[in-house]
């Protein structure tokens, strides 16, 4: 990296945390947007969820059948939802939810923000007496951190019942077995920090995006590159947050 793109860097990061901060700056302050915010609840959780389910569908089936081969040779094949189980609900949905909902609405939160940025319609809410950080960021923000563990919820729940038929495929595993070795391979400890830290991949997917939107220019061109930007840096967020999440867990023993 050189001396240029370091400083570029540091510049971004800096100016990402001045926004975070700002973010929490506005949330205590009144008025609340509260028909906003469940507009954008809806539409996070709305336009999300029929990509979520059949990713997580399909996630649980294949994983499903590509490690069945594996527990076979080793004898291993009963042992087969319990750790499907343990993958999904640890890694597997928490992480590929974050990365659907980075791509789909993060680009879709930096496009918007960015055509109302160079369209001045921000600047004429300001204007008008409107708080747009209030109006559009802390509504966006809020919308991501709220949605995505109840996607991620879902996702779970969808993937298991992918990973049921597909331990059906070559097998026969009745419905009551295979939810009881699931339950009886879960635990607390499994569900519990996967949850959590489906806020904070939201609140980053959510942050991202408006900060790329927020500060976007240069006409149409510079909308397209907020999008573009908003999703690759909320994906690689996703995945440093999830490392840090890990490290946490085993600190306090969760793992």
């Amino acid at each position: 990296m050189s001396d240029n793109a370091f400083i570029r860097f540091l510049k971004e990061a800096g100016e990402l945390s001045a926004f975070t901060g700002r973010f929490f700056k506005e949330l205590f302050k009144p008025r609340q947007e509260w028909r906003e915010l469940l507009r954008q609840c809806f539409y996070v959780g709305n336009h999300s969820l029929a990509l979520v389910g059949t990713t997580a569908f399909i996630m649980g089936l294949v994983l499903t059948i590509q490690s069945r081969p594996t527990l076979v040779e080793f004898g291993a094949e009963a042992w087969l939802p319990k750790m499907v189980s343990i993958s999904l609900i640890r890694e597997i949905a928490p992480v590929i939810t974050a990365l659907i909902c980075a791509g789909k609405v993060g680009s879709g939160i930096g496009a918007e923000l960015g055509s109302m940025k160079v369209t001045e319609q921000i600047d004429a809410m300001d204007v008008s007496g409107t708080n747009p950080f209030k109006y559009l960021v802390v509504t966006r923000v809020l919308a991501t951190t709220l949605m995505l563990p109840v996607l991620a919820v879902i996702a779970d729940a969808v993937a298991l019942y992918g990973a049921y038929l597909g331990a059906n495929i070559k097998g026969v595993v009745s419905w009551q077995l295979y939810w009881s070795q699931v339950f009886e391979a879960l635990s607390y400890s499994d569900a519990l920090p996967a949850f959590v830290k489906t806020y904070f991949f939201g609140f980053a997917i959510g942050i991202v995006g408006c900060y790329k939107g927020f500060n976007s220019n240069k006409g149409t061109e510079g909308v397209g590159r907020s999008a573009n930007s908003a999703v690759v840096v909320s994906s690689l967020l996703v995945f440093v947050l999830d490392l840090i999440a890990v490290q946490i867990a085993d600190i306090l023993g969760f793992t």
